[in-house]
């Protein structure tokens, strides 16, 4: 289906601005468009201070949390730190971690596995941790739906400190203290990761066993190092990278190149990241999948033990481990998604009639579903969920679209399910067997009378329309100063006026999937990569005159650096 564009018309006074803030005209427009406006300082968003940072004060729990875990150290409670499966869970508990483990406390990590416990605390979990000696639990990137958990560790004697960031129910478990950024109170900053809680809470214990407001100098480095984990989190946990986020992600990715951390370095090098930098695409697409990869394919174990305790050596041998199920993961992937775009055509779920998609299979990995579903969202733009049978019992991942709710939809269907939880952009979801089917008629209707045909259509929103001219040296540069680039400060995309073809397109990639070119508008001439998009090249050549969409890029090739054009899409003459 074709993208619509949704351009966005040119700020009244972005020339204006451009003189205040002395910045480009369309890097003023494009502050414009984050939120600044005549009167503020553009150096606030251009270059994020550390002391902005909200204290933890300011996250509901997060002091008293310290305190208790402070006492807890002093008292030499074994503690366990009970994290999730993802990066943002391995992230948090890595901090945590790293500032206990300074504190000389007896403490140890519990990861759920994916596949046989699934997502969160687990009674069978607690109850190993209460055989074992556990005597506080710390609940990282988890816990807020864990009502019943909550009730059996109390009934064992065991302390528990929630520290989560999901959507809660409208029953929140009886916990020591619970570290949430919209439970008990509202943060200025409701929008944290999990490690990003976590930090919070590291930050407050490191008060507390500092015996000041102002932690010592220990703590202090390790928080500071800790940044680069939160950052990691933030990017793959897709949370807006605004306000806070912002600076966070801001000085921990600056950070990553120079971490003293034997798991982070072995993990870039395994990345091939050789450059000065690291960005939030280096993190998206491959720092986080490699973490992930852990427990998707196998056990998130050796992904926290990568970033803890593991020595150079041994880091060096968990990264090489989690590359070789990265690969693995990529090759099932292509595999599933192949399968689930066929069941997709056979059901007759890409048609204007179908609004939702629900697929279930019994070959499918349970690690992966998550990203599959994603893709076809890509693909069908239709709120997906794909569900892996294992005997009776069933597991499931839930990818959404704008204007359409998942958290809250899964909700509308709970009587068929066992269990969920997650976002209203992403969720995880139970079931047994013979409900699929119930379940899957009651999504779909609730897909289609919720979302319309217009809704299908999949948006391209482009924040201005720009001449060749404009995208010099010197603007491209400027763009790449409102980075890093994610949710909610995505990289700016831009419309040109009519361009002309210059130079033949020429495929390019393993594939030949991708095409490349250059255009010129009778002025100026740039260079193009169009990633997938080799399917065009004949229309290209057909109609050699177009309008481009486009993320303008830098290309640093042998110290040359020169404005370059990402291409996203196409429009040719009616």
């Amino acid at each position: 289906m074709a993208k619509k564009w949704i351009v966005q018309p040119l700020w009244e006074h972005r020339e204006q601005a451009s003189r205040q803030w002395n910045v480009p005209v369309l890097l003023a427009h494009l502050l414009h468009l984050r939120g600044l406006d005549l009167g503020d300082r553009a150096a606030g968003f251009l270059n994020p201070q550390l002391a902005d940072l909200l204290p933890p004060e300011e996250l509901p729990g997060a002091v008293e949390a310290g305190r208790i875990i402070a006492d807890a150290v002093r008292a030499q409670k074994r503690i366990v730190l009970y994290g999730d499966y993802d990066v943002d869970g391995i992230a948090g508990v890595a901090i945590l971690w790293d500032l206990l483990t300074a504190a000389q406390a007896e403490v140890s990590f519990y990861i759920p596995h994916r596949l046989e416990e699934g997502y969160g605390l687990n009674p069978d979990a607690i109850r190993s941790i209460a055989e074992t000696g556990g005597q506080l639990i710390i609940s990282v990137d988890c816990g807020i739906t864990a009502v019943a958990e909550a009730s059996l560790a109390r009934e064992l004697g065991i302390q528990l400190v929630i520290t989560d960031h999901h959507q809660p129910d409208q029953t929140v478990p009886q916990a020591e203290v619970i570290v949430h950024p919209t439970v008990g109170g509202t943060s200025p900053n409701p929008h944290l990761c999990g490690a990003g809680v976590a930090f919070k809470v590291a930050w407050a214990l490191a008060r507390e066993l500092s015996g000041t407001q102002k932690v010592n100098s220990v703590y202090r480095d390790i928080l500071s190092e800790s940044l680069s984990l939160v950052a990691l989190a933030s990017v793959a946990d897709v949370v807006p990278l605004t306000g806070e986020n912002r600076i966070i992600t801001y000085h921990g990715l600056a950070a990553l190149k120079h971490t003293t951390n034997p798991g982070l370095k072995a993990l870039i090098d395994s990345g091939g990241l050789s450059g000065d930098r690291v960005t939030s695409y280096d993190v998206g697409f491959r720092l986080a999948p490699r973490l992930n990869a852990a427990g998707r394919m196998g056990h998130a174990r050796l992904a926290v033990e990568l970033l803890t305790r593991a020595d150079e050596q041994r880091a060096h041998e968990i990264a090489a481990y989690l590359e070789e199920h990265n690969r693995s993961r990529r090759s099932l992937e292509r595999k599933m998604v192949q399968q689930a775009c066929q069941l997709v055509e056979q059901h007759g779920y890409d048609l204007d009639s179908c609004r939702g998609i629900v697929l279930a299979s019994d070959d499918w990995h349970a690690g992966i579903v998550g990203i599959v579903a994603a893709r076809l969202v890509d693909k069908y733009h239709r709120p997906t969920v794909l569900i892996c049978m294992d005997g009776e019992s069933a597991q499931g991942s839930a990818r959404s679209v704008e204007h359409f709710d998942m958290h809250d939809a899964l909700s509308a269907c709970s009587q068929y399910l066992d269990s969920f939880g997650g976002h209203p952009m992403a969720a995880g979801l139970r079931m047994q067997r013979n409900r699929i089917a119930d379940f899957t008629a009651s999504f779909i209707q609730l897909a289609n009378s919720r979302l319309t045909s217009v809704d299908l259509q999949p948006k391209l929103r482009l924040d201005a329309e720009v001449k060749l001219a404009e995208l010099d040296l010197a603007t491209v540069e400027a763009i790449e100063r409102l980075g890093p680039f994610g949710s909610g400060n995505s990289k700016p995309r831009l419309a040109t006026d009519w361009v002309q073809l210059h130079s033949e397109p020429r495929r390019v990639g393993r594939g030949g999937e991708h095409l490349q070119a250059s255009f010129t508008d009778g002025t100026v001439t740039m260079r193009s990569i169009a990633f997938g998009l080799a399917s065009v090249e004949q229309d290209l050549k057909q109609h050699r005159r177009c309008r481009l969409a486009v993320e303008p890029m830098i290309n640093d090739f042998q110290g040359r650096r020169s404005p370059e054009l990402r291409v996203l899409d196409f429009q040719f003459p009616e």
